[in-house]
């Protein structure tokens, strides 16, 4: 099994948005120094979520800096990018990286309506452009004299400059929330990146579906083994006690950033319409008054599973049910 770590620079005042960032660059260096395999990136826009926004401009920076660690996508935000655009500014950046690209995609937030907006595009579009984007951006990579004639987009050309550096094209996974997102990973023969915080009763059987739905690889993908990347919360330290009372105090600030933006973002929605593996941030519900919610208690944070918190001991437990799950 492979360990990376997933940048994900909060920044709540756009004055520290530049500080985030300098301190984020450090952390992909850090992640080099102590032996991680990748350095994961992601993308939002408007709310803070992000300091860098933009995962492609600042994996460039990481590819500049750090010399081995991998550069990850979780992922590109696929409704905000023409999928032309981005072949060739993720080829450039695989011949920069001298092929340490991997290439995550999603259809966009689920639960910020206004990334959507402020990209001229609505959420339910975001949702139909996934697949056309993938298959796009693939053609893009791989082909010469590309015609392409889809719903969305329509682009004829000769052939790409750069090439990828990697072949056929750099690993490309989906993120994937509902059984139906797996099931297509599975069938597009693309990686599946998974949020494990619904426990791990839950991830277990959305990797089945996952597996499942695998057939021989097709054009999309061109995987040929079974590739699950899994995200957690993880925090370990010899003193078990101490991991959990840390990594509780680090998740619930995380948490309460969370369900500031979500009620904000959410405002006078109904709860029962938050997909669930968002309720958790908003408690109370979504136009609840975030100062007036209680931080999660450990016992909370640690309830059924998909955190890798407490003592060396503890961590290797959860690792191993990931890794019998089919998580590499």
């Amino acid at each position: 099994m492979r360990f990376g770590t997933f940048v994900f620079s909060i920044s709540g005042d756009p004055q520290e948005d530049g500080r985030v960032i300098d301190n984020t660059l450090r952390e992909a260096e850090l992640a080099e120094e102590i032996g991680m395999d990748a350095v994961w990136l992601t993308e939002h826009h408007f709310d803070g979520a992000v300091a860098y926004a933009d995962p492609v401009v600042f994996g460039a920076a990481v590819a500049a800096r750090p010399k081995r660690v991998k550069i990850g996508f979780a992922v590109v935000e696929m409704a905000l990018h023409h999928p032309v655009r981005l072949a060739a500014q993720t080829a450039l950046l695989d011949n920069l990286s001298h092929g340490r690209l991997i290439v995550g995609t999603g259809r966009g937030s689920a639960y910020n309506e206004y990334e959507y907006i402020g990209f001229g595009i609505t959420l339910e579009q975001g949702q139909e452009m996934l697949q056309e984007a993938e298959e796009l951006l693939v053609k893009a990579w791989t082909g010469e004299n590309v015609d392409h004639r889809g719903k969305f987009w329509k682009a004829s050309f000769p052939i790409l400059r750069p090439r990828p550096y990697q072949k056929p094209h750099p690993p490309l996974w989906m993120a994937c929330t509902q059984e139906d997102t797996f099931r297509l990973a599975g069938r597009m023969g693309l990686g599946c990146l998974v949020n494990t915080l619904g426990g791990t009763d839950k991830t277990r059987g959305l990797v089945n579906a996952y597996f499942e739905a695998i057939q021989d690889p097709n054009p999309v993908g061109h995987f040929v083994n079974k590739q699950v990347v899994a995200s957690t919360i993880g925090f370990c330290d010899e003193n078990g006690q101490k991991a959990r009372e840390k990594g509780a105090e680090v998740a619930s600030w995380y948490l309460n950033q969370s369900r500031q933006r979500f009620a904000l973002e959410w405002g006078g929605v109904d709860p029962d319409s938050v997909p669930d593996e968002y309720k958790f941030y908003v408690q109370g519900g979504p136009s609840a008054d975030p100062q007036q919610q209680k931080p999660p208690s450990q016992e909370q944070l640690l309830a059924g599973g998909g955190y890798c918190v407490g003592n060396p001991e503890d961590c290797i437990k959860v690792i191993e049910e990931f890794e019998a799950m089919g998580v590499n």
